[in-house]
């Protein structure tokens, strides 16, 4: 996959219209729901600008990273690997801890790898040129945080020692500037590799990587072909062959390798200064560059194409046991040398050049500037914190670094509509703020769903997070009242333990029974169980109901006492008191006695009291006339009731004690 070179560019500051600097305007910094609103200048068209209106809001979004469709692969893929590395962390131990973080790392890196060629693939099928050219500036930045987080786990996680250091740099240039493959394809893919017009970019640049396996089988082409130079091929490849190299099985020490390295380059010496390859400047070139010769190096700067590859084919070919203290110094060589002062080094330079001096702090803090979001740093950093190389340093306002940058990350996670689940696990690994800033940032969430509350609900139980359980609660409670919902409301309102709020929807409840004459949501109002006693409101609300549920199963005597202690307790509203009266005639009217001659006098002193108590409502209208009326008419059928009811009570209480 042939992709962008790697190349970040520190952001442009983003113009916002209407600012006038001069003038005093609002304007409010990053907050929880990552997003800067700046008051304008900008005024309807029809006012003039001394008239004073509303200006309009502009909005300057931060992490607009996670609104992309394929890096949100990369954020949902890490968070597994980021949530399994905390959770190992007490299992590493001695020589396996280092395997299992090296291991972690390239699980990172592969991820970052699939993102970039979906992300790639995305970018060539673009119609429009400007989403193209977006697309590849992405796979330009996710293949320089590849190159950065490679670098970074050699030199820091894997901690390779002189001689396998190289070893790893050079497959970490070779991984990334990958061109050579693609054009080793095109070459051998010819009638004649050998007349091919990149055939000698191709050996060099084979040379240039140090795969000279592959640059021996070019060269014997050339061999096959070119009789005039078959014996120069011969002898430049046997040299080839004969460089050495400490291969990862090999059990040489360093100093055997020196000085096997010095007679064989006392041999490419020789062979320049006999003039063996005087009849071909590109075999003599190659030569040159097998010997370290800077000057030769340099003239393949277009094949080499950055510092970092002309520094790893100048260790290999000069300082093949190079030591990582001296890394930094052939680096900051190299780059001066490769870029010669013709231009200054770029954000990428920086954090490279910061790596190979060990300034890990100086890394994070270059990427946390050139990056676009906060997930490249966060999970490098936690990485690194595992690694036990951040523990010293701790910032000012009581976290260390690892924390803070995680706490960012998860923050801008917050912003989005469904990203913010994974945020949730970064807070909980943030011992010393992660708790406080989920409960900041969990209570922020727009709950525009059921489902979505539930969730939001679900994490918060799992944490003890009581306040924003009753928060949220109530919220979902006063949207269902809202909507006429008021069995759920209930629900939420007994879930928040809010006494307040399920006396609302208890005389909500009530006020839909008198006006349809039945109960809504029996199954919740019959279960209410132990939750009935939240409140008195509610309390009546489930022994009323009670009341109706004994009355139909014909358990008359049960139902009559239930209604009576209902009004004697004082538990019911005195407006729904009319109502129990009413409820209670039929039972007055009963073949059977159902209520006693105290309970009798009980409901005729309830009603007394009730009429007794009806308010002075001024003038009376119409609507007020007919509703005196009726209840009139009612006071006087329950009175009528009473009285009967009485007068059978004491002649049937009076027989039984006769007899």
């Amino acid at each position: 996959m042939h992709v962008p070179f790697p190349r970040l560019n520190c952001h442009c500051p983003e113009l916002i219209p209407g600012v006038n600097s001069n003038k005093k305007q609002m304007c409010f910094d990053w907050g929880p729901g990552e997003m800067l609103v700046c008051e304008t200048s900008f005024n309807k068209k029809e006012k003039s600008e001394k008239v004073p209106g509303c200006p309009f809001i502009y909005i300057v979004r931060k992490d607009v990273d996670v609104y992309s469709q394929i890096l949100r692969k990369l954020f949902n893929e890490s968070h597994g690997i980021f949530v399994g590395l905390q959770r190992i962390e007490e299992e590493l131990t001695g020589k396996s801890r280092k395997a299992q973080l090296v291991r972690v790392s390239k699980n990172y890196r592969s991820v970052i790898r699939a993102c970039m060629e979906e992300m790639h693939q995305v970018a060539i099928a673009a119609k429009d040129p400007a989403s193209g050219c977006q697309f590849s500036s992405q796979v330009s930045i996710l293949s320089a945080m590849e190159l950065i987080w490679n670098l970074c786990e050699i030199l820091f996680i894997e901690v390779a020692p002189a001689g396998p250091l190289l070893l790893h740099l050079l497959d970490w240039v070779r991984l990334h500037v990958c061109e050579v493959d693609t054009l080793s394809a095109d070459v051998l893919g010819s009638e004649n590799p050998n007349k091919h017009e990149s055939f000698w970019n191709l050996v060099t640049i084979l040379v240039l990587q140090g795969r000279l396996d592959e640059a021996r089988q070019m060269l014997s082409k050339e061999a096959d072909a070119n009789p005039a130079s078959a014996g120069m091929c011969r002898i430049l490849g046997e040299l080839m062959r004969t460089m050495p190299i400490l291969s990862p099985g090999n059990t040489q020490t360093l100093t055997e390798l020196e000085l096997k390295w010095q007679h064989w380059c006392e041999e490419c010496e020789r062979h320049l200064q006999d003039g063996t390859f005087a009849a071909s400047p590109r075999l003599e070139s190659l030569c040159k560059i097998m010997l370290g010769d800077e000057v030769a190096l340099l003239e393949q700067k277009e094949l080499l194409s950055n510092w970092y590859h002309f520094l790893v084919t100048r260790l290999l070919y000069s300082h093949p046991t190079v030591k990582p203290i001296d890394l930094h110094f052939y680096a900051q060589s190299s780059l001066d040398m490769f870029l010669g002062g013709e231009s200054n080094p770029e954000p990428l330079d920086n954090i490279l050049l910061a790596a190979f001096e060990f300034d890990i702090h100086q890394v994070i803090k270059e990427c946390s500037i050139a990056l676009s979001n906060w997930w490249f740093v966060a999970h490098l950093t936690d990485l690194l914190d595992h690694c036990r190389l951040l523990q010293s340093h701790n910032l000012y306002f009581g976290s260390n670094m690892r924390e803070f940058l995680l706490l960012e990350y998860a923050s801008g996670l917050f912003a989005h509509h469904s990203l913010w689940q994974l945020g949730v696990d970064y807070f909980d690994y943030c011992p010393e703020l992660g708790r406080v800033s989920l409960e900041l940032h969990i209570e922020r969430i727009p709950l525009n769903t059921e489902q979505k509350a539930l969730k939001v609900l679900r994490i918060c139980e799992q944490r003890q997070m009581t306040e924003q359980v009753r928060s949220i609660c109530k919220i979902l409670a006063m949207k269902a009242v809202r909507n006429n919902r008021l069995g759920s409301a209930l629900s939420w309102s007994i879930r928040a333990k809010d006494a307040a709020f399920a006396t609302l929807v208890s005389d909500r409840f009530l006020k839909d029974y008198c006006e349809r004459g039945c109960f809504s949501d029996l199954d919740l109002i019959d279960n209410l169980g132990p939750a009935m006693m939240l409140s008195d409101r509610l309390t009546f609300l489930g022994k009323y109901r009670e009341f109706h549920r004994l009355y139909g199963e014909k358990r008359f005597s049960d139902a009559a006492s239930l209604l009576l202690s209902l009004m004697t307790s004082q538990i019911a509203p005195h407006s729904f008191w009319m109502t129990l009266l009413t409820d209670a005639l039929p039972l007055l009217e009963q073949k059977q006695v159902i209520f006693s001659a105290d309970q009798t006098y009980e409901l005729m002193r309830c009603l007394e009291n009730l009429t007794s108590r009806k308010p002075d409502c001024g003038e009376p209208d119409t609507q007020r006339l007919q509703e005196d009326d009726i209840e009139t008419t009612k006071v006087d059928m329950l009175r009528l009731a009473l009285a009967r009811n009485l007068a059978r009570a004491i002649i049937r209480e009076g027989s039984l004690e006769g007899s």
